[in-house]
């Protein structure tokens, strides 16, 4: 039996890790820092870690924040960010030493989120 991808990420502390720095990098995204320039950076960290964790397999009452349509809705994300926001990540599974498998599978789900975040 494979190994969860919760498991594979480092469990809680390495996608809490993960989670971070794809948070910090969005903010120093020149494309889409704006968006993150008035907010409040440990409450975005801390959603994001908790969907990961339950994104990937991890407790599945981690996450309990808004469902993605409802979180981006109103702020009209275009497909250029959409795909810096993937960018952002990647860099930041490459920063954590993430497999190659496992970057896929996280781009793969993130990339099938795209409808719900995309122009909603």
């Amino acid at each position: 039996m494979t190994e969860s991808l919760f498991n594979r990420l480092g469990g809680v502390e390495g996608i809490t890790q993960i989670a971070n720095d794809v948070v910090d990098n969005h903010a120093a995204n020149k494309l889409i820092g704006v968006r993150f320039a008035d907010v409040d950076l440990p409450k975005v960290k801390h959603a994001a870690a908790t969907f990961f964790v339950t994104a990937t397999g991890g407790s599945s009452d981690a996450y309990q924040g808004k469902d993605m349509v409802s979180a981006h809705r109103g702020m009209n994300i275009s497909p250029a960010e959409f795909m810096a926001v993937l960018d952002d990540a990647l860099l930041a599974l490459d920063k954590n030493d993430v497999g190659q498998r496992e970057q896929e599978e996280v781009l793969y789900a993130l990339y099938g989120l795209r409808s719900q975040i995309v122009g909603v």
